[in-house]
């Protein structure tokens, strides 16, 4: 189950500045609902204020990640991944500002609340060990969450994400054999 769904919200990575970190990220809109085009919309910047109260305070985001792994699976793709998306926001990791010019975002449907679906991380396994093989940027070790890179400003994934079971699914999956953009 994989979908493309381009996003405008996305521009040139800097000069020598490969992808070399993965970052993961949480969402749901509204909050704590799940299923529906609303993240498409966020992401495809066609989000309508009017569709839920919540969406006034950010149809007007211009924001996307790469991924999306969906709650029953499906890898949704917004942006190449050798281009700069928007999903970092002010960052640092490692002593090295502004995180969207050499991070990979992806996205899991989810909250603070519930627990992330089991197929949601053999999908991040299996496309992260995708992207590991397509590119050698991209170390085995550099991933990290939204919070790690935005202490204080952000949460996702939250405490719901399970990283053993991260881990546990990433050193057996084998490589996704998606169609994913790279240019």
């Amino acid at each position: 189950m994989f979908r493309l769904a381009p996003s405008p919200h996305h521009d040139e990575r800097p000069a020598d500045c490969p992808p070399e970190l993965v970052v993961i990220h949480a969402i749901s809109l509204p909050p704590g609902q799940f299923g529906g085009p609303w993240i498409d919309q966020l992401f495809q910047g066609t989000l309508k204020a009017e569709d839920d109260p919540f969406f006034a305070e950010i149809c007007q985001l211009r924001v996307a990640a790469h991924f999306l792994i969906r709650r029953d699976g499906e890898v949704v793709q917004y942006v190449p991944v050798n281009r700069r998306a928007w999903h970092a926001g002010q960052s640092s990791w490692q002593g090295r500002e502004r995180c969207n010019d050499f991070s990979i975002g992806i996205e899991l449907e989810g909250d603070e609340e519930q627990p992330f679906e089991p197929v949601q991380y053999r999908q991040l396994a299996r496309l992260i060990k995708q992207l590991q093989q397509q590119l050698p940027s991209l170390p085995a070790d550099a991933i990290t969450s939204h919070q790690a890179i935005a202490p204080g400003r952000k949460w996702d994934p939250g405490k719901q994400f399970d990283w053993d079971l991260f881990y546990q699914q990433l050193r057996r999956a084998e490589a996704g054999s998606w169609p994913i953009q790279l240019a």
